[in-house]
This record gives structure tokens, C-alpha cells and sequence, in this order.
């Protein structure tokens, strides 16, 4: 995800409509409700839910990855039972918050959250070698390191992100040991990252990002992974699915990337969608 909270809601982009309901309910398996792109606000809690649960999205993973997020997160998933929660530093957080002397207080209260019985996973955490330049690599790969030890005393899923450094995080999670449930959410990978991940019994978690018309590679990807490895996202309000490129994102618009998934695997879109809740309930435990 990008970090760009607002509270200004002039210059909004048009809200793309609803798409046809799937036939079987899904969870969208990372979303940022906490999160507004420039220029917007953020949407109502209620209303995000409700509009995703119109079209079949029911359950959602509310992902807070700042102190702000986190904060966010707890509150929200004690008063929204469609919600549970993931909370963490994302990587580009790590090496702000270590050079303001900040990074060791705000572990130890994302450690504090990750208590909550509906917080489910420690996440986004992970490394991101496109926004943080060389001299935050070393923050970045000791602050993933802590996490995933978190998500294992915690007896949570990991969900990692991985912008631009597949073989660190691989590598990283090799020596650490990957907690028993863990998500490369929105995967950006090739095949091999994809039987890389397999291998070691990772999910991958695809976002709209599948859908554009660039991402040949990504779909190939797709192509290759065992249904019982499979999620889906936003990573809202972000990467929105085509038709709706650059629009911002939301849960309600998992359908189309549904399927969008459905055709490149050549499967029927009631066996995704009951692959995708079994798959989010076997990661996350039961919303209810």
C-alpha cells in the first residue's frame, strides 16, 4: 500500500458502479479503511462494508499499518463483525520511525494490539525496496525479522508485503522460520516466485492488479498456483480492477478481479469463491 491519508474531500473521483454479486460469499483479504487517497476522505466504516456485502464480499481483513492504522483497526474490528483485523509497521514506516528515535515505542504498542482476539495477523510487514533507498534496507530487514517472530509468540497469520526484494523476503523468512499461516499479499512475483512460495506453503493473495493489461506476467503467475494457495484483495483504495484503473478502490469491487482470476484459471467462478472462503477462514479463523 501507499501512505497518502486525507481529509479533503474536494477533487473526488467518480465512484465506479457496483458489479454483478458473486454467487458464493468471499473475503476480501486486505483492505486500508482507514486509508483515503489524495483528495477524498475516507469512506464510512458501515458504508464499505454494507456495499461489499451487497455483492457478495461479506468478510474483510481492515489492515492498519501505521500507529494511526493500528489504532484505527482495533476499534474497528470491535465494532464491525464483517472485520478482522492485521496490524504491523509497514516497511516504509520502519526507517522514519528509527530515525526519529520513535521505532522501539511504536513496536512495543504494535506488539500491545496484536493481543486483541480479532486482530488475526501481524501485517503489512515486510520489506519495500522501491520507496526506501539502501540506507533503510538494514531498518526495513531487522523490523520484518520482528515481526515475523511477533506473528509466531502471537499465534497470528503474516501477511507480508514485497515490493521489488523477492529473494530478501524468501531469504528472510528461510532463516527465520515462516509462521504456519502466511500471505505475500498483493503477490507481484513470476512463476518461479510463485513455486518459490509454493514450496515453502505460502498463500499468495492477488489484488486488481491482475486484471491490467501489463500484467501478462502476473497472470501467468496466477496460472501456476494451486487453488488451495489462493486469496484475493484491494489493497483498497487502491489498484481498483480494470475496467476501473485509477479509480479508488474498494472491497465491493472484488468481483471483477474474482473474475478476472476465474478465467485464467480456467475454472468455474462458485469454485473460486468457495476456495477463497475456505482458504481466508483456514488463514484467519472464523469472523463470527
Amino acid at each position: 500500500m501507499s501512505q497518502n491519508r486525507s481529509t479533503r474531500a474536494a477533487g473526488a473521483r467518480e465512484r465506479p458502479p457496483a458489479p454483478d454479486p458473486l454467487p458464493i460469499a468471499v473475503v476480501d483479504n486486505h483492505v486500508h479503511l482507514d486509508i483515503a487517497r489524495d483528495g477524498e476522505i475516507a469512506p464510512s466504516t458501515s458504508d464499505a462494508i454494507a456495499d461489499a456485502a451487497a455483492v457478495g464480499v461479506t468478510r474483510l481483513v481492515q489492515v492498519g499499518c501505521d500507529l494511526p492504522g493500528a489504532r484505527f483497526t482495533v476499534d474497528a474490528i470491535d465494532r464491525h463483525a464483517a472485520l478482522l483485523g492485521g496490524i504491523a509497521l509497514h516497511p516504509n514506516e520502519i526507517p522514519k520511525l528509527k530515525a526519529t528515535g520513535d521505532l522501539a515505542g511504536a513496536l512495543a504498542e504494535i506488539e500491545t494490539l496484536t493481543a486483541h482476539p480479532r486482530v488475526r495477523a501481524v501485517g503489512e510487514t515486510g520489506l519495500d525496496y522501491f520507496r526506501t533507498g539502501p540506507d533503510g534496507i538494514p531498518a526495513q530487514q531487522e523490523a520484518f525479522r520482528w515481526h515475523i517472530d511477533l506473528a509466531k509468540r502471537a499465534g497470528k497469520a503474516l501477511q507480508i508485503h514485497d515490493r521489488d526484494a523477492h529473494d530478501d523476503v524468501l531469504q528472510i523468512l528461510d532463516e527465520e522460520g515462516a509462521p504456519d499461516r502466511t500471505v505475500l499479499h498483493c503477490f507481484s512475483g513470476d512463476v518461479n516466485m510463485v513455486r518459490a512460495a509454493v514450496e515453502r506453503g505460502l498463500m499468495l493473495s492477488f489484488a486488481g492488479t491482475v486484471t491490467f493489461k501489463s500484467a501478462g506476467g502476473l497472470r501467468n503467475a496466477l496460472a501456476v498456483t494451486p487453488l488451495e494457495h489462493l486469496l484475493v484483495e484491494t489493497d483498497a483504495p487502491y489498484l481498483a480492477p480494470t475496467p476501473h484503473r485509477g479509480a479508488t478502490n474498494a472491497s465491493y469491487l472484488v468481483p471483477l478481479t474474482v473474475r478476472a482470476m476465474a478465467g485464467v484459471l480456467n475454472i468455474d467462478v462458485p469454485a473460486l469463491c468457495r476456495a477463497i472462503s475456505a482458504n481466508s477462514e483456514r488463514i484467519y479463523g472464523s469472523w463470527s
